[in-house]
């Protein structure tokens, strides 16, 4: 199963982290901005925001694409 997740960025990663980088790379509005989900918008935090993402598997799945596209996007600037 490993040789099988080997190329896969988000492996390893929990929702907690991904989000968490999220946030330190666009910061609340900006992460609002780009995914409009409320919880992004109003009173923002992690748990309540994890929260929500957990119950909701298409806001996640966005979550997540723009947490691959942070990584690209960084890589070029490198």
């Amino acid at each position: 199963m490993a040789e099988s997740q080997k190329n896969n960025p988000l492996h390893g990663l929990t929702l907690e982290s991904i989000l968490a980088q999220l946030v330190n790379y666009y910061g609340w509005e900006e992460l609002y901005g780009k995914i409009n989900l409320n919880c992004f918008k109003s009173n923002p935090s992690i748990k309540s925001s994890l929260k929500f993402l957990r119950k909701t598997p298409w806001a996640r799945e966005k979550v997540e694409s723009l947490y691959l596209y942070m990584l690209r996007k960084s890589k070029r600037e490198v």
